[in-house]
Parts: structure tokens; C-alpha cells; sequence
């Protein structure tokens, strides 16, 4: 049966309503001649729980929010398997996850810069993120106001928290304010994208908006099967909905911000990728493009879990009626208290050892422990201490299992795979070790369950630690690289237009050649601000 053509041609298809796709759309639609689709695997936000901050304990690891992606054995984790959390909604990823707002530090986009990448530097995507920007500490050197990013200090505090801060500052660590200076070396609370208790998806912030604009169309329930071309021009985009087959056709660009498994996926689909991947799939060949689905890079962190005693953790208080109905009176009444908790509340930065310039650690530390998100907290009171490699070595692969477009590719991040970075696991419990054992900590009487006390402080015995107790951030990147057209491996150009092909563009997370030291999400969004924005003045140019 032929497909179903969507009415007249868009200027733009936007492929992905997620953290990046929003940004995209809003940019492009302000311009009232531009007539702009949007397609959405996922759904709407019309749940309470992506609304909700601590929602994400009931939206990661159920299909309603969650693709369910999970990752093969990987032999750097002994074997085990990982799930794979992607959302599943408008506003993607954004809408489950930690909330945590954090830029990186300078030297990572001075990097991408040194490989060539004009554009990208720590002095170039600074004013795009101060644009961006609605942040509670006001018009600064740092920070801006006014934008669509809304950022926030949290709405609650921990005892215990407290004394994991005033334990790292024994251990040598500074306090800070502030993590998005360009140097997030320190400890402190990180500031989080909510506004007055609610999560601040970009969804909420950027695309609900613009859907009020005549020239902007969403999609939703859209299983894109491949982008169209004629020759190498991409001309449209064919999916299924409801059963029906369609095919939009864009007379402009053909964007992807499905993110790193997304947009890799359909790559592949549409014929662009190594050639040697897309013969075993069965999919024909448009262009050999080695780099698709390759680069993977995540941070993976070691999930120390530490049993407290005479202090309040949210173990306890979520196992208790009362406890939970205090929470919820709170939350109601002056939208404060745990339901506003992001995963994560404290930070710390600093180096694994002493052999490195500058921080290649992040914690991120809980009040709270669980064998894995999905699961219930423990009924014992309990603080999480989870430290990542920053800039992990290690790099894997998404890649095709068949051509059928509803069957969940391969995704294998290859963790550990380096001797460096099974170095750094250990070290970085090394560190923990320590940190926990500073005498601000003391009263509250640590005791560690996990990797725990018959783990030895080896070398060996570590690096099996961390392999054992090893679980994704949740930081998936770097599939569709930047890079030179010189370079057989780039994907895209530093105007993220893939390379070889005409009117098709990626703009996500898997553009970047390697990952920001921290938290992705705001990175992500900014990449798409000023990937949107270079698409427009690619299509002034043109036209």
C-alpha cells in the first residue's frame, strides 16, 4: 500500500520532541514563514510524574515514560546488563531525569575547539548558555535572566548532606556556590532546572510555547522508519502512526535531535552509516559513514552505599505512612520538602588522584539508597556516594539489530574497556573511602554495604568493584560526532550538517566529539540553541 503523504512540504522536519528537538522547533518556528514539523516517538506529558521532581523514581523503569532500552553484557561489568533509561515523551529525556543543571568545565568545549571545531569554544557557546538562561542568581558574568531555561536553588536540605559537604571540605575540597563558571571543582548543592517545585523539562520550557504558532505542527506516536533522499539530498522523512504509513516532504533541512540512541538508529535505518553494519541489517546503502553509531561515550559511576544511624535519610521516611503523607502536605502546601528532590542533591568535583589537572570526578550524593532505579528504597537508613569518571577513554557502539525500526538497537558502551579508566574506578573509590571516613562524618557512624568492607583496597579488587557495583549516569553521547570532513570517522561538520549528504542535520547530544565533564542535559540544550540557529542562517544563505 502506498504511503500516506502529510500536507505540502515543511521547511523543516524535525525528527525528536526531546531535550534537544524542543529547542529546535522553538527556534525555527519564530520565524512565521517557516512552516515546521515535529515527530515524536513518545507521547504527551499529561502525567502528574513528569511534573512532579521526585517523579522520576516512578518514570524511569516503566513503559509509559521509559523506551526500556537496556544495554548488552557488557564484560567491563562482569558480564551484567544495564537499563538504559531514555524518555518517552515530549520533552525526552528532560522529563525524567535528574534535573541537575550543569555546564561542564571550559577546558571541554576549549577541546573541541583544538580539534579544529571553529565555533566551540568555552568563549563561543558561553553567551549561548547565558541566553538561554532564566536563573535565579540573576544577570552575571556567568548567568543570565530572562531565557527559557529556568534554573533554581533546591527547595529542601539534609543533615546528613550537610556533613558529606563539610567532609569533603576536611578532605581538601572547596566549597562552592556554583558549578557553571567554567571550573566546577568544589562541592556544593546543585542548582536544578524546576520552577517552584515543579520539574522544568524543555518541553515545558520550549516547546509547549511555540505550539501555539500556526507554522509549528507535533506529531506524536511516530515511529520514524527512514529519512528520504533523492540521490544524496534528504527530501523527507517516511514513518508509521496508527497503523498508517506516511511521508512528510521538507523542501529545507531534515533535522534528527533523537539523541544518542535515536538518532544513530535512524541513520542506519536510512542507509547512512558503516556499510559493513548495514549489509548484516539489511538495510541499502545511501552512504558509508563509519562514524554513525560508534564513539559512545557515558559516565559510569560506582554506586557506594553507606548505612547511617541518628540522622534522617529518605529511606525511612518513604517506607512510613505518616512520613509520606507529611511529604505530601508539604509539597502541597508550599511545594518544598522531598517530592522537589532532583536524584541527587550534593556535588562534589575533584581529581582521583593527584596526576590530573583538573577535577575527573563527580559524586553525586543522595540521601537515599536502592538497589536500582525502579526498585524500592531500602528500609535501612541510608546515603548513596556515587563517583564517575569525567572523561571516560572507553568509547562503544549503537548499532542496527535488523531494519525493523521497532526493534531496540544494539547498544554496548564498552565499559571499562581501558586501563585508564579502570584505574580511575578504583582510585574514585579510594576517594570515597576517604571521604566517608573524615570526622564530620562520625557521628552519624558510616558503614559500607556496598562495594563493602571485604572489598580490599587493591588495585584488582577495586576495578572488580567497580565492575560489579558500575551503573550508567545516564549520559549517552558522541555517536554522531563532530569532526573535519578530513576525518573518515566526523559525522557531522562543526555546523552539524552530516558530512557528504545535503539537507539533513543532526542536532543532539551525539554531535559531541567527547563528553562535557558532568551533567549532559544542559550541554544538550545548548547545542541545539545554536545548532537551530545556524540552520537558519544556512537556509538564509541558500535562499
Amino acid at each position: 500500500m502506498a504511503a500516506r503523504v502529510l500536507d505540502g512540504e515543511y521547511d523543516y522536519i524535525v525528527v525528536g520532541a526531546g531535550s534537544a528537538g524542543c529547542v529546535v522547533a522553538n527556534r525555527l518556528s519564530a520565524d512565521p514563514s517557516a512552516r515546521v514539523l515535529v515527530l515524536e516517538a513518545g507521547g504527551r506529558d499529561n502525567w502528574i510524574w513528569f511534573h512532579i521532581p521526585v517523579g522520576y523514581l516512578f518514570a524511569i523503569g516503566n513503559p509509559r515514560s521509559d523506551w526500556m532500552f537496556e544495554t548488552e553484557a557488557e564484560p567491563g561489568l562482569n558480564g551484567r546488563k544495564l537499563r538504559y533509561p531514555r524518555g518517552k515523551v515530549i520533552g525526552g529525556s528532560s522529563a525524567i531525569n535528574a534535573m541537575i543543571s550543569m555546564r561542564g568545565q571550559s577546558a571541554d568545549y576549549d577541546h573541541w575547539r583544538q580539534l579544529g571545531l571553529n565555533g566551540w569554544g568555552w568563549d563561543d557557546v558561553l553567551p549561548v548558555f547565558r541566553r538561554l538562561d532564566d536563573h535565579f542568581l540573576g544577570e552575571t558574568e556567568h548567568h543570565g535572566v530572562g531565557g527559557e531555561w529556568r534554573v533554581e536553588q533546591p527547595r529542601l536540605r539534609w543533615d546528613v548532606l550537610d556533613a558529606v559537604r563539610d567532609a569533603a571540605v576536611e578532605m581538601g575540597v572547596p566549597a562552592t556556590q556554583n558549578f557553571n563558571t567554567g571550573d566546577n571543582a568544589g562541592v556544593g548543592y546543585f542548582h536544578v532546572n524546576q520552577k517552584r517545585g515543579l520539574r522544568w523539562s524543555s518541553a515545558r520550557g520550549f516547546l509547549k510555547p511555540a505550539l501555539k504558532r500556526p507554522n509549528l505542527r507535533l506529531e506524536t506516536g511516530v515511529l520514524v522508519e527512514a529519512v528520504l533522499f533523492e540521490g544524496r539530498r534528504a527530501t523527507g522523512v517516511r514513518f508509521r502512526q496508527g497503523g498508517e504509513t506516511v511521508e512528510a516532504r521538507a523542501r529545507g533541512e531534515v533535522i534528527l535531535c533523537g539523541g544518542s540512541i535515536g538518532s544513530a538508529q535512524i541513520l542506519q535505518l536510512s542507509g547512512v552509516g558503516p556499510a559493513e553494519w548495514l549489509e548484516e541489517a539489511g538495510v541499502p546503502l545511501v552512504l558509508h559513514k563509519p562514524g554513525v553509531g560508534r564513539n559512545l561515550q557515558d559516565h559510569l559511576q560506582q554506586r557506594a552505599i553507606y548505612r547511617v544511624s541518628g540522622v534522617k535519610t529518605l529511606n525511612e521516611t518513604y517506607h512510613s505512612l505518616t512520613g509520606r503523607a507529611l511529604m505530601g502536605l508539604e509539597y502541597a502546601l508550599f511545594q518544598r520538602g522531598p517530592l522537589t528532590m532532583a536524584p541527587s542533591q550534593l556535588g562534589i568535583f575533584t581529581r582521583s588522584s593527584p596526576g590530573h589537572e583538573r577535577p575527573n570526578i563527580q559524586f553525586h550524593v543522595q540521601p537515599l539508597s536502592l538497589d536500582k532505579f525502579g526498585d524500592p528504597l531500602h528500609r535501612f537508613p541510608a546515603v548513596t556516594v556515587s563517583a564517575c569518571n569525567l572523561r571516560p577513554t572507553s568509547r562503544g557502539v549503537v548499532r542496527l539489530r535488523s531494519s525493523d525500526p521497532a526493534d531496540k538497537p544494539v547498544i554496548a558502551p564498552n565499559y571499562l574497556a581501558t586501563d585508564e579508566d579502570r584505574e580511575v574506578a578504583a582510585d574514585a573509590i579510594r576517594v570515597t573511602r576517604r571521604l566517608m571516613a573524615q570526622k564530620a562524618l562520625s557521628p552519624y557512624r558510616p558503614d559500607e554495604v556496598l562495594p563493602g568492607p571485604a572489598v580490599g583496597d587493591g588495585a584488582e579488587a577495586l576495578a572488580r568493584a567497580a565492575g560489579d557495583i558500575g551503573t550508567t549516569i545516564f549520559h549517552p553521547v558522541g555517536v554522531a560526532r563532530m569532526g573535519l570532513a578530513s576525518d573518515p570517522m566526523a559525522v557531522v561538520d562543526e555546523r552539524l550538517r552530516v558530512i557528504g549528504l545535503e539537507g539533513l542535520r543532526v542536532i543532539d547530544a551525539s554531535v559531541m566529539p567527547t563528553i562535557t565533564s558532568g551533567n549532559t542535559n544542559t550541554p544538550t540544550i545548548m547545542i541545539a540553541d545554536k545548532g537551530a540557529r545556524m540552520a537558519i542562517e544556512d537556509g538564509r544563505a541558500r535562499g
